[in-house]
Formats: structure tokens, C-alpha cells, sequence
């Protein structure tokens, strides 16, 4: 299956850069349900961060293909279930960030250019910690709280008034006087150090949970059913914003942030007001070093455009306010020693090599591991030949400096030559695969001729670290789409010995006794972790023997359903690197049968130059040509192909372009939910009709297939002037 994900945006296809922005769109879900919804992260903010950059990075360079559900479209995640929603007045939007002290000057020259028509206007900002916390929104009407609610996705939230009703720093009813009479005080529910560790402490004594860090165990703590549990947490906040008001709580940011100080609530004692970036980056500076004194945790630092017209005017961005921006703190560091390097392989046939450290402490944390990335990252090189490093190569032995990037993932950011060992030599990668011994290969990217910096296994299919998932791609709904075959069930038979390559699917049912066995296994795993949970004991259990699997049935069923596939599904389903869905159908159109893909394919790994051999496709370019030799190069994968078409017979792919086709040489594009066909269906059925299929709009474009849904692909062609038809109509068009 292709890896897209680390291959450059400017050399990504529109039919990639579509698949890339559906899988960060996805992964971008997943993540902000993890830590907005679920409080129980599972990346790293760096990495989170560099997800959005990347989908920032392709909806910038392909904008007909933004989706709907564009994680820049929304903040946060969809609220919890178990809590009353709460729509914002006012949605509760993220901030951009800022890396280095250049991004902060790019950050006041943007404000500068916008203000430019202003000849006499001095631009001020505020400067305050960036709490790692939970947000909230606290309303008060005529000076009583009555509700508070969390971020959610921005736009909703869940109420959680009980429970923030237990923080002393939430006053009841505003002190002081001239608050609007209704107003949204936000600002950032924490747990200071000291809580955390007594917190685990008490746990710890009478055998209860392990606590992570201070803003996970805020998060969970402020989301208990029961508000008690969460006073007994003794959690702080600062007000630092707020939302829908009847009226502003004064001119200025500064200002405003200083009356909730006299209506009782606790405002960060480090906000300042700034005037150049110099004052800022100092400020950001002096933050930094009292960082580890403040007694809880903060990331970074915050500044706003102080004066609230000017904020006002200069507006906002999808997600994100113009005249804002957080500066994130850089990693701690520490210093240890390289004592080995293991070679890990991938899902795709990745080989990556990996550090094996001297146990050292950065940031609270034992680091033992690092990545290394690849052997041009060893050798001092980025993925343009460029020195990174300053050119210092990594050889076992080395005395490194590391840090946590985003404070969460190792990486070695120096090399201490005075400290290298006499004799130490060049870390040499690999070129055989260490778990298959396939060969491990580096190819060539046809665009820039040059060499990619990962070396990865040509084994595919008989490599048992690329094997799983290599089977999960193979049984998916794209590929051979065998229902009930998911990504659980493969790990399940892969585990015990059942399914090792795709051709072991269709011998399931000459093993059915022993899958039997272990659906029932994995059953009665389940459910005694179910009772453990909820301490109860299951009664009158049957036993496995009596049990009626009705689901095995269905699966066998689907199975045998899948034995003679599509010729376009079947290739796309090997799982051949830089062959997706649409080059699967060229490829399927080109050649018609899996028989002459295979002499075609046996006839470029035999040739000197391969690429004199193949066919000029339209759409097949060198790399995929290279892919190809690789997969039908290696006799490994003769024996595992050979067995799979024992068992499957992918059939002919005949493109039936009768003399009345209405379609046949017309580019067609599907956008929206489609509710009859899915994409790959759409895309095969016109392409047996005689069209074309592309995955973004154009001049070139005749006809646009919109189902609900639809989003920035309609409005290009209807700008466009490109016709627009619905799903029925597209079947009533192709008279089917």
C-alpha cells in the first residue's frame, strides 16, 4: 500500500494529495477525540501539530480539493457522551503557533501590513504563560453564575457547571461592580504540581490508577459524574478571555483581563503588555525561565493584539483568530550515549533504525530509545542532501544531546565529537531485509533523480513485519472488500497461526474447527474482562462447543463471495507500493487481464531498462514503473501470488463503450456522499463508460457528480461553469 505521508507536498498528485487529506482528516479526528473528548492523548503535540501544518500545507496547494470536514473547518472534538450539550454564543476557537522568534516577527509584520493605511497607529499586544489545561466557558448573568461548559469542538460543548461550581478560583457571584449583565468569562481549569503528585500519592496508597500528567488527570477530573470527586481534586483556573457579552469588559485586552482580577477571579501574574517584538521575545524569554518554578504546567506563550477595535478589524481566519498567536516553548534537553542501533520494519517495509540509549532523564521523563529515521538522518543529511547537525553523523558510542520534541518524543539534536570514541565507525543501514531477507532497496524519485532517504523491504508480501498490514489493506473496503474481515479478526487469525497471506483467507473454511476456537478464545477474553470491570459473574455460560457462530458463517460466506474480483480491485489490493485505486485501474484498463499484467510485469524486472519495455501509459509514470519491477523482481513473491490466484480469479477488465455511450471521452469528477455506489465503484463504472476520471475540477472538467455533501469541488465548477448532476442523475444519464 502507498505511504503518502512523508512524500513531499509539491510532488503529490491530485489523486494523492486527495487521499492525504483524507487521511489527515482522519487522523486529525481521531486525535482531537483522544485529547479534547477522551482526555487521554495519543500523539504528541508536536506531532499533532505537524499533522495540521501538513493539511494546512495541501489545501494550500490543491484548494479545489478542501473537504468539508477539513480539520480546518473546525477546533477540538465533538463533546462527550454523558453530558447536556452547550452550543457557544461565541465558538471557543484555537490559536495559531509560532516555533521560532521569525515567526513571531512574521506574526507583528502581518499586522503591520494590514494596519499600513494607518499611518500614525502604534500597535500594542499583550504577552501571558499559554496554561495546559482544559478550556472553559463560564457564563454569568447579572453577576451570578449559571452555567459552565467545555471547549468541545469549538462550537459545542458539554455542561459541566456542577463540577466547576467545586473550584474555589470560580467565584459564585462577580465581586467588584460595572461587569455587563451577561458575559462569558473563559479561561484554563489546571492542576498545580503539588496536587498531581499528592493526588497520585493517595492513589498509589490504596492500589487506585496510575496518573499520567497534571492536565490529563485536570481533564478527567472536571469530567466526573460525580462533583465531589472533582472538588476532592482541588483544581485552580485563570480567566484570561471571554465570549458573548452584552458589552465589552473594557477598551483594551489588558484592560479587560485586569477587571476579571476585581470581579474575584485569578489572572495570570505574568500578562504584560508589549509594544515591539523585542519587548515580546524578552517576555517570552523571562516566561521560559521561570517555567519550571511556577508550580504547574504551561506550554508556550500567548499575545494578542491588545486594542479590541483592532482586533476586531482585523479579524479571523477559518479556526483561528488573525491577531493572535501562541509560541510554543522548545524541548529540554539532556546528554547520553548511543550504545546500539536495531533496524525496526515498518508497516510499508519501512526499515527504521532506532538508538538504543543510556537510561537518561529529560523533562520527568527516561528516555532509553530514539528514533533515527533513516540512514540520510544517521549521516548528518535531510531529505534534500542538506547538513542537518551541522553534517555530524551518529555511530554507536557517540555522546549525544537529545530533547522530547513537544516535550513527548526523543530525537538526537547534536552530536559531541570531542566524546567520540577512537575507532568509532559509519553506521552502515542494512541492504536486506532483517526479518524476511528480501532486499532492502532506496529508490529513485523520478522527479529530482534522487535517491529517497528510506531503504525499505521489496518482500511485500512474505515479509512478516509488512504481513498484517499488508492482510488488513488486502481484505479492505477499497481493496477486496470482504465484510466482517476487519482489522481485529486479521490480528486474531494472524496471532494464531490461521491466516499468514492473503491466499490462507480463501482455506479458512478447511480450518473452520480451529477458527471456531479462536473467535471463542477472543469471545472469552472479552467477557472476562467485562466482569472484572463491573465485577459481576456471568451464569449458566455455554460452552464453547455449544456456542452457535452464525457470524463465522457469515464470514466464510463473504469470503467465497470474493473469489473472482475485480481486475482493478485485485491489483490495487496487492498492496504494490504507488499503486493506488486510480493507477490500479489504468493499470487494470491498460492490460485487461492479471495474466498479461504479470508478463508485462515479469518482462520489465528482466530488462535492462524497464522503462523502454512498458507500454506509454497515461498516468504511469517512472515510479510506479520502478514499483513494479520491484514486486515482480522478487521471487519471494512468486510463490505467495501464484497461490493467491489458486484460489481467486480476478476477472477481465472489459471497458464496454457502446457507440451511445454519452460519457465515453468526457472527464467526469464524484464529489459529495455518494449513496448508491461507493468512489471506487463510481470511478470504475465510468471508466468502463469511456470517461475519464480526475480527483479535482478544472477547465478541463465536463462533468461534476455532487452528492450530499458536496463542497469546495461544487463551488469550483460552478464557477467554472462545469455541469453539476446529481448521483440519480448520473444513473439515469448512463441508463443504468
Amino acid at each position: 500500500m502507498t505511504d503518502l505521508s512523508q512524500k513531499p507536498v509539491d510532488d503529490l498528485t491530485s489523486d494523492e494529495a486527495e487521499a492525504e487529506l483524507a487521511r489527515l482528516a482522519k487522523a486529525i479526528a481521531a486525535a482531537d477525540i483522544a485529547y479534547h473528548q477522551k482526555d487521554a492523548p495519543e500523539i504528541t503535540d508536536a506531532e499533532y501539530d505537524a499533522l495540521r501544518r501538513r493539511n494546512d500545507a495541501i489545501e494550500l496547494a490543491f484548494p479545489d480539493l478542501v473537504r468539508a470536514d477539513s480539520p480546518g473547518l473546525s477546533v477540538g472534538a465533538p463533546p462527550a457522551e454523558g453530558f447536556a450539550k452547550v452550543r457557544h454564543a461565541v465558538p471557543m476557537l484555537s490559536l495559531a503557533k509560532a516555533y521560532t522568534d521569525e515567526d513571531v516577527v512574521d506574526f507583528l509584520e502581518r499586522g503591520k501590513r494590514f494596519f499600513q493605511k494607518d499611518e500614525d497607529l502604534e500597535l500594542a499586544f499583550t504577552a501571558e504563560p499559554k496554561i495546559d489545561g482544559l478550556s472553559a466557558s463560564l457564563l454569568y448573568e447579572n453577576g451570578v453564575f449559571v452555567r459552565g461548559a467545555t471547549r468541545g469542538d469549538g462550537a459545542v460543548g458539554e455542561d459541566i457547571t456542577a463540577n466547576l461550581r467545586t473550584i474555589k478560583d470560580i467565584p459564585e457571584k462577580l465581586a467588584g461592580s460595572g461587569w455587563p449583565s451577561s458575559i462569558e468569562i473563559r479561561g484554563e481549569v489546571y492542576m498545580t504540581y503539588a496536587e498531581f503528585q499528592a493526588l497520585k500519592a493517595r492513589s498509589a496508597a490504596s492500589g487506585g490508577q496510575d496518573y499520567v500528567n497534571p492536565r490529563n488527570t485536570a481533564a478527567g477530573s472536571l469530567r466526573q459524574k460525580d462533583a465531589a470527586v472533582t472538588a476532592s481534586r482541588n483544581l485552580k483556573f485563570f480567566a484570561y478571555a471571554w465570549g458573548a457579552t452584552t458589552q465589552d469588559p473594557a477598551p483594551t485586552q489588558f484592560e479587560a483581563v485586569q477587571k476579571f482580577a476585581e470581579w474575584g477571579f485569578k489572572i495570570s501574574p505574568l500578562m504584560v503588555r508589549a509594544k515591539s517584538v523585542d519587548e515580546l521575545i524578552a517576555h517570552y524569554k523571562l516566561i521560559e525561565e521561570q517555567r519550571s518554578s511556577l508550580g504547574y504546567d504551561i506550554d508556550g506563550v500567548v499575545y494578542k493584539v491588545d486594542q479590541l477595535e483592532l482586533q476586531r478589524r482585523w479579524g479571523f481566519v477559518t479556526g483561528e483568530p488573525r491577531w493572535a498567536i501562541a509560541h510554543k516553548f522548545p524541548a529540554e534537553q539532556a546528554t547520553t550515549v548511543v550504545r546500539g542501533i536495531d533496524i525496526q520494519v515498518g508497516r510499508t517495509g519501512t526499515l527504521a533504525p532506532v538508538a538504543r540509549l543510556d537510561p537518561v532523564s529529560v523533562g520527568g521523563v527516561t528516555v532509553v530509545n530514539v528514533t533515527l529515521h533513516n540512514e540520510d538522518y544517521i549521516a548528518g543529511k535531510d531529505s534534500n542532501g542538506l547538513p542537518i547537525r551541522e553534517g555530524k553523523d551518529i555511530r554507536i558510542g557517540d555522546t549525544v544531546i537529545i530533547q522530547r520534541a513537544g516535550d513527548v518524543i526523543p530525537q538526537i539534536v547534536d552530536v559531541v565529537i570531542d566524546k567520540r570514541p577512537a575507532g568509532a565507525q559509519p553506521y552502515r543501514m542494512p541492504d536486506t531485509c532483517p526479518v524476511c531477507g528480501s532486499p532492502a532497496t532506496r529508490e529513485i524519485n523520478e522527479k529530482t533523480g534522487k535517491e529517497d532517504s528510506r531503504r525499505r523491504c521489496t518482500g511485500e508480501l512474505i515479509c512478516p513485519a509488512q504481513a498484517v498490514e499488508t492482510l488488513k489493506h488486502f481484505v479492505s473496503r477499497g481493496a477486496l472488500d470482504i465484510e466482517g474481515f476487519g482489522a481485529e479478526n486479521i490480528e486474531l487469525f494472524f496471532s494464531k497461526g490461521l491466516v499468514k497471506t492473503a491466499a490462507d483467507i480463501f482455506t479458512l473454511h478447511e480450518r473452520r474447527p480451529a477458527v471456531q476456537q479462536a473467535l471463542a478464545e477472543k469471545r472469552e477474553e472479552q467477557a472476562r474482562i467485562r466482569e472484572a470491570a463491573s465485577g459481576r459473574t456471568r451464569k449458566n455460560v455455554r460452552s464453547v462447543e455449544d456456542r452457535n457462530y452464525e457470524g463465522l458463517d457469515k464470514l466464510l460466506a463473504a469470503i467465497e463471495a470474493r473469489r473472482e474480483p475485480e481486475l482493478d480491485r485485485f491489483i490495487f489490493a496487492l498492496g504494490i507500493r504507488h499503486i493506488g485505486e486510480t493507477t490500479g485501474a489504468v493499470l487494470a484498463r491498460t492490460f485487461g487481464t492479471v495474466e498479461e499484467l504479470i508478463r508485462i510485469g515479469k518482462e520489465i524486472a528482466s530488462a535492462e531498462d524497464p522503462h523502454s519495455v512498458f507500454p506509454s501509459v497515461d498516468g504511469i509514470g517512472g515510479t510506479v514503473i520502478e514499483a513494479l519491477v520491484d514486486f515482480f523482481g522478487n521471487e519471494r513473491n512468486d510463490a505467495a501470488l501464484n497461490a493467491l490466484l489458486s484460489q481467486v480469479h480476478p476477472k477481465p477488465y472489459i471497458v464496454n463503450v457502446s457507440a451511445d455511450s454519452v460519457v465515453a471521452g468526457k472527464t467526469v469528477v464524484f464529489t459529495g456522499s455518494l449513496e448508491k455506489m461507493s468512489r471506487s465503484e463510481a470511478k470504475a463504472m465510468a471508466e468502463r463508460l469511456g470517461a475519464k476520471v480526475a480527483g479535482s475540477v478544472s477547465a478541463k472538467t465536463d462533468i461534476l457528480v455532487a452528492g450530499p455533501g458536496a463542497g469546495s469541488k461544487l463551488k469550483s465548477a460552478e464557477a467554472l461553469g462545469v455541469e453539476v448532476i446529481t448521483e440519480a442523475e448520473w444513473f439515469e444519464r448512463v441508463g443504468k
